[in-house]
């Protein structure tokens, strides 16, 4: 009888391990990120009273920025309000960026292009991008502060990208300030703006940001590539 009981509580044992074994919750597994590269970027954002009139004015001082190592990356218009631009440029060097902009004969070229407030300037350094092509132009850049960056990305990359694709955003580029590394930048693509907004606004990714050591509220920019 006893060698009966020892063999019925090893058997109910196996039983248990199995049943716990086969509930037990894996752990999310951490989705590959956009390709990660290493270059430096100028973001500058102004008004301006016409786009159509603006644009070529800038165009035609391309090589004046190229003389200073500054590319184009895009050109934007915000989606609230058209005449608002936000230009992305690739720079070489934040120095010879910086010496650009205090050219005494920018000002009154951003004038005669007519442009109507002081521009935002910030210099970045780009850490992941996906430069592939896709059809949607409209994006959102969000600006935040955190208290850790690498504690911050742990807890962006746990979200996911699929997460952020499932409601409207592809993720397109992600920056550090060059002055201060926690001041975190992100593009996203919008696939779906009520998706989007709803995510943006929804208490859960509230949540996130606070576990993930956002400090303070972001900033939020929706604008469309001009093409």
């Amino acid at each position: 009888m006893k060698q009966l009981t020892l063999l019925c509580t090893a058997g109910l044992l196996v039983c248990l391990l199995v049943f716990t074994q086969g509930c037990k919750t894996e752990p999310k597994a951490v989705e590959t990120p956009i390709p990660t590269v290493d270059y430096k970027v100028m973001m500058i954002k102004h008004p301006v009273k016409d786009f159509s009139a603006w644009k070529p004015v800038y165009m035609a001082h391309d090589s004046v920025r190229q003389a200073f190592g500054i590319s184009p990356v895009g050109v934007g218009r915000g989606a609230e309000d058209a005449n608002m631009v936000i230009v992305i440029e690739r720079v070489s060097d934040f120095a010879k960026a910086k010496e650009f902009i205090a050219l005494p004969g920018l000002k009154t070229a951003m004038d005669s292009a007519g442009v109507t407030g002081a521009p935002s300037v910030a210099f970045a350094n780009v850490i992941r991008n996906d430069s592939t092509e896709i059809p949607q132009n409209d994006r959102v850049m969000i600006s935040h502060k955190v208290k850790d960056f690498d504690a911050w990305l742990k807890a962006y990359d746990t979200e996911g990208r699929s997460a952020r694709t499932a409601n409207g955003m592809l993720d397109r580029a992600l920056a550090r300030d060059a002055d201060d590394p926690n001041l975190v930048y992100i593009v996203f693509a919008i696939t779906d703006k009520d998706k989007a907004m709803a995510r943006i606004q929804s208490e859960e990714l509230k949540k996130i940001m606070t576990d993930a050591g956002v400090e303070g509220p972001p900033s939020f920019f929706f604008y469309t590539l001009d093409k």
